[in-house]
């Protein structure tokens, strides 16, 4: 790392603790105004910032509570902010812009990802359902799965095939669908965690408007993988369940509240989480002092998701192994309609409430988070997957064999059956 924190009288620190005074508890849409849910960028949304004055602002408007329209906190629109967003950025028109932009950064809209299929995950690219262009609608029929929040959102993010004589990586299109599109239909998916986080969402004969449609016809795949991730840094401390739930910090310091421990056995699985938790640290900072210097993040930004997903279980994991058996009679914790599933009662799950929290064997959240876990390395990409990703891209590995390549996916579906 070759990097230095701005001074605590930096004038950049100055203005923003200027603004938060002024705004001791704003609105979602205050925020906006102010450029700060969006930071990185330009305006009229955006301040343009680079990233060490992305992490000024983190810094000093961390713990400050927000209100919105939907009664969420800041981040509650998290697939709004950081994939529908920058899609209609960069594909969408101004009028489309205008539409949707404001109403994401201020709250107005809360958006869901429709994505997934039930034999389309991991190859997400062979999706099946379809959009057909009829006039000036298209007709869409099938059905997305593990839709996290859908049934709490006001918009979705689809991509649809719209040519299945194309390749499959081709004939893709990209939609923004209200919720309450006739057709549209949902069911909710219980984890045996016993939250209503996901659903499975169907279309019947759902009619958009072309003008629903994000960019060119086709060009959905290029569309679904943009972000502004290289552009927006954060030096927020990894949670165990995708960042939402307790850290390896949080556990230790309840262990050490609590007096420690003297098994030599459990004493060492403490302090080997200790010892990943600082890896994963520090190649955050590895990350960070690239994107700071101006380079392209390296291996170490490859390989952070699939450690930290690992290390999400093995808190949880390790948080039942301190409570002994007293952690078996434990409920599932959380409970009612919990969009983002981490929740505890009515109570966000963060780490800045260690402190109240009860030690593991009484708190909900730690059965919960353990029952949740197993999905960690499966959200988003697959263990597999992810190490696939890692060897071809990282280390420069040869690419599996695809019996496939040059075939549309029409083609490809008739050599399945």
């Amino acid at each position: 790392m070759d990097f230095d924190f701005p001074p605590h009288d930096d004038p950049r620190r100055l203005a923003v603790r200027q603004w938060r005074v002024a705004n001791p508890s704003p609105t979602q849409a205050e925020l906006h105004a102010a450029g700060y849910v969006v930071p990185h960028w330009p305006e009229p949304w955006g301040l343009s910032a680079d990233p060490m004055h992305q992490i000024i602002i983190q810094e000093e408007l961390q713990g400050l509570p927000v209100r919105d329209p939907k009664g969420r906190k800041h981040g509650g629109n998290a697939i709004g902010t950081g994939w529908a967003a920058p899609t209609i950025l960069a594909g969408g028109t101004d009028e489309q812009k205008t539409r949707y932009l404001d109403r994401i950064f201020a709250h107005e809209d809360i958006w869901c990802q429709l994505f997934s299929e039930p034999e389309a995950g991991s190859d997400l690219a062979n999706l099946a359902t379809r959009a057909e262009r009829d006039g000036d609608e298209y007709v869409v029929n099938g059905s997305k799965i593990w839709s996290s929040g859908a049934h709490g959102s006001d918009m979705g993010i689809l991509i649809a095939r719209t040519n299945p004589e194309a390749p499959k990586h081709k004939g893709i299109s990209y939609f923004a669908v209200p919720m309450d599109t006739p057709g549209l239909t949902m069911s909710p998916i219980i984890d045996m965690t016993t939250a209503h986080s996901f659903n499975q969402v169907f279309f019947d004969d759902m009619r958009l408007p072309v003008e629903s449609r994000i960019g060119a016809e086709g060009d959905g795949w290029r569309l679904a993988k943009v972000t502004l991730a290289n552009e927006r840094v954060s030096l927020s401390s990894a949670g165990s369940l995708w960042g939402a739930g307790p850290s390896a910090a949080t556990l230790l310091e309840l262990v050490r509240e609590r007096g420690g421990t003297a098994h030599p056995v459990l004493r060492q699985k403490l302090a080997k989480l200790h010892a990943n938790a600082e890896v994963l640290r520090l190649n955050r900072l590895r990350t960070l002092s690239a994107k700071l210097n101006g380079r392209t993040p390296g291996t170490e930004a490859s390989i952070q998701k699939l450690m930290a997903d690992e290390h999400g279980q093995e808190v949880m994991e390790l948080a039942k192994e301190v409570t002994g058996t007293a952690g078996m009679l434990n409920g599932s914790g959380p409970a009612g309609d919990i969009p983002s599933g981490m929740r505890r009662g009515a109570t966000e799950i963060n780490s800045a409430d260690a402190k109240q929290r009860q030690f593991p064997d009484t708190d909900p959240v730690w059965h919960y988070g353990y029952l949740f876990a197993p999905a960690l390395t499966l959200g988003g990409g697959t263990w597999a997957i992810q190490r696939n990703i890692v060897a071809e891209m990282a280390l420069g590995l040869p690419r599996e064999p695809d019996v496939q390549q040059g075939m549309t996916w029409a083609e490809t579906q008739r050599q399945t059956r």
